[in-house]
């Protein structure tokens, strides 16, 4: 059988955001504009960390009148106080500014630079979150771009976190998680504590950027900044329409991922945020608690096509009367999608228990809560094990048997996936499984109920019953996952997730950028264990690929070049990242390579002073078993960024589970349930 392949601050003039790394299979170029950081007092350490992350070399500058277009390709550090002098002239069409203000220096930051810069990084000292920072950078520069791999999926949650404090959810923020695309942060249910004892009416933007800070560095998940009014069901007040604009615009400065506008806000402002939300993209929310509102009028069509004027998402809620207004609203939600093909896509409940069938089967993030959870948001909200629970019993998601089958010893992530089944409440069954037989797989493909399967080790690419393959298995030539179509009738489609759990270890503690035209070294045994190496690095527009021990192949062979001799590799200019495939008793051949380019300082991670990790090096070992010796610790010892075998099967296993059952787990839970906590 034939295999197919799968097909003002923020400036207006920024160039359109790409997909960046997320959902497309090649990194974009985002905002190429010059990048200034403005720093406080002491604080010209955070420039050089910037820098690192794109990449890229850096320098001092007295103001944005020493920065030119001689500068591209550099970041630009400016102190605060000369920042102030002309950066109201500064030519926005080559420069993007951000103030970095550290909160150990006090709160709030300087509020002109605040209103004048495009963007603002919160941050503290110690302990210093670099993985914070990169996400920050690399995706106001459009590199990056969650949503456009959300709207692929066939469901998608977040989850509100309701607590008056963040920090009081930090805790359990890796459980609350599992199973949200994102989380909320309802800004007008924070209560800032005051000196007399009492709590602020409104809590100030300084407490509201601290818990945007906090909350950001506990999770990788996209947030959601609501200001939920009087009205809604929220506490912001509705008197001052413009309090809304500052704090919603404050959050797309933030670098906030989804910012949440009501549509009742005058058209001028909603407008006004999204001309300037940059990469942030707009939910455009209507709530009514009155219940007389009628899916079947004039009034929803009405408000639907006001709010999607200025959405990238259009939000709908409303209390119901009747059960029979949950199946008007499927009517509503099958007109939009018929008559508004390209249009936002709709996400619309209905509130109390009567509606909880429309929680069920609302596609677009849907909000969820958790038994955690000190209250719920809304009336009626269900936990995503709830919902999967309703959609069971509907049949709307039948029961199936789902595989790890290969070798365990070499697959930690199967004994975790039945974990995260229980924990998102759904009723496939799960097997681990040794593969004897030749045909052994197909074995399992054909049964009745068969809904997919993770393999290790991987399958080869040319497999008869499996008709369709992903680019990236095409590509590499390997198959890692089986995944069942939602087609009738069904087929089989071969995916690789292990080339996604490299290229999101790659581009934890580095922007997408840092890896573009910069040489690579990779060892592996065989060309096989490289190839999904070589597609990751090849997905970051990585440079020349230098090779030890194997011959690649086909496609992948382009742009590589093995090393013959010492010689060849004493000509080689510093790498910018090497990883090791090598099998556990042959890791160690990489070290000459780690002291060979050191850089002679140790990694220090703990605080932003002592922060010199990796110096734009980094090392990965996918090694996983006994061995004689520690590669990660002669790279750290080296001055490399180093990331185990953990790292990568902790991405992958996300990665995976995505594909199998279109459901987030976060990495942040994967790690923790696998006995290693991640902060």
């Amino acid at each position: 059988m034939a295999t197919k392949q799968m097909q003002s601050a923020p400036t207006p003039t920024r160039p359109k955001s790409t997909n960046g790394v997320i959902n497309g299979t090649k990194a974009g170029a985002g905002d190429t504009r010059i990048v200034v950081i403005i720093y406080g007092q002491g604080q010209e350490n955070i420039v050089s960390v910037f820098a690192d992350v794109l990449g890229k070399p850096h320098r001092l500058a007295s103001g944005f009148s020493a920065v030119s277009s001689a500068d591209y390709g550099n970041v630009i550090g400016i102190a605060d106080k000369d920042a102030l002098v002309d950066i109201g002239s500064r030519n926005r069409s080559i420069l993007v500014a951000i103030n970095a203000h550290c909160v150990n220096l006090g709160m709030p930051p300087d509020l002109s630079l605040s209103a004048a810069v495009d963007y603002e990084f919160l941050y503290t000292e110690t302990p210093f979150f670099r993985r914070d920072l990169s996400r920050f950078i690399a995706f106001t520069l459009g590199q990056i771009s969650h949503h456009e791999a959300l709207i692929t999926k066939p469901r998608t949650y977040f989850i509100s976190t309701t607590f008056p404090d963040v920090r009081t959810a930090l805790s359990n923020l890796d459980i609350l998680s599992v199973g949200s695309d994102a989380v909320e942060i309802r800004v007008d249910l924070l209560k800032e504590p005051l000196a007399d004892g009492t709590y602020s009416s409104v809590p100030s933007l300084s407490y509201v950027g601290e818990q945007v800070m906090l909350l950001r560095q506990r999770t990788e998940l996209p947030i959601i900044f609501t200001t939920r009014c009087t009205r809604e069901n929220g506490r912001f007040p509705m008197d001052d329409p413009e309090l809304f604009y500052q704090y919603l615009y404050r959050a797309i400065q933030w670098g906030v991922e989804y910012i949440d506008v009501e549509v009742w806000l005058p058209e001028g402002i909603r407008r006004k945020l999204y001309e300037q939300r940059g990469n942030s993209k707009i939910i455009s929310a209507f709530h009514d608690f009155s219940g007389t509102f009628k899916w079947p009028s004039e009034q929803a069509q009405s408000i639907f096509n006001e709010s999607r004027k200025y959405g990238d998402i259009v939000k709908m809620i409303t209390i119901i009367n009747s059960m029979s207004e949950n199946y008007e609203l499927e009517y509503f939600r099958s007109q939009i999608k018929a008559n508004y093909p390209d249009g936002p896509p709709l996400s619309a409940v209905n509130m109390g228990q009567l509606g909880q069938l429309s929680r069920a089967l609302n596609t677009v993030f849907s909000p969820i809560t958790h038994p955690l959870l000190p209250i719920v948001a809304a009336p009626g909200q269900m936990s995503a094990a709830e919902i999967n629970g309703a959609l069971s019993t509907m049949g709307q998601l039948p029961k199936k048997n789902i595989y790890a089958i290969g070798s365990f010893r070499s697959t930690p992530q199967a004994t975790f996936f039945e974990k995260c089944f229980n924990e998102l409440g759904l009723p496939h069954n799960f097997a681990s499984v040794d593969r004897y037989l030749k045909n052994s797989v197909e074995a399992f493909c054909v049964q009745p109920n068969f809904g997919g399967a993770y393999i290790n080790p991987p399958l080869p690419a040319s497999q008869p019953y499996i008709p369709m393959l992903s680019d990236a298995a095409r590509t590499i030539g390997a198959i890692d996952t089986i995944v069942v179509s939602s087609s009738s009738p069904s087929t089989f489609i071969g995916d690789n997730a292990t080339w996604k759990g490299i290229r999101a270890t790659l581009t934890r503690d580095f922007a997408p950028s840092a890896y573009k035209d910069r040489a690579a070294i990779l060892l592996s045994s065989s060309g096989d264990d490289a190839a999904s190496v070589i597609f990751a690095l090849r997905s970051l527009n990585i440079g020349k690929i230098y090779t030890v021990g194997f011959k690649a192949q086909a496609a992948l062979a382009v742009g590589v070049e093995p090393f013959t001799s010492i010689e060849s590799v004493q000509r080689v200019d510093q790498p910018f990242v090497i990883i090791s495939a090598l099998p556990p008793e042959k890791s160690h051949l990489v070290q000459p390579l780690l002291r060979h380019f050191s850089n002679g300082r140790p990694t220090v991670a703990s605080g932003l002073r002592g922060n010199t990790r990796g110096k734009g090096k980094v090392f990965v070992d996918l090694a996983n078993g006994p061995r004689k010796s520690d590669p990660l610790a002669v790279a750290e010892q080296s001055g490399w960024t180093a990331y185990g075998v953990a790292d990568t099967s902790a991405f992958t296993t996300v990665e995976t589970l995505r594909l199998l059952v279109g459901q987030n787990v976060p990495y942040s839970f994967v790690r923790l349930a696998s006995g290693r906590g991640l902060y």
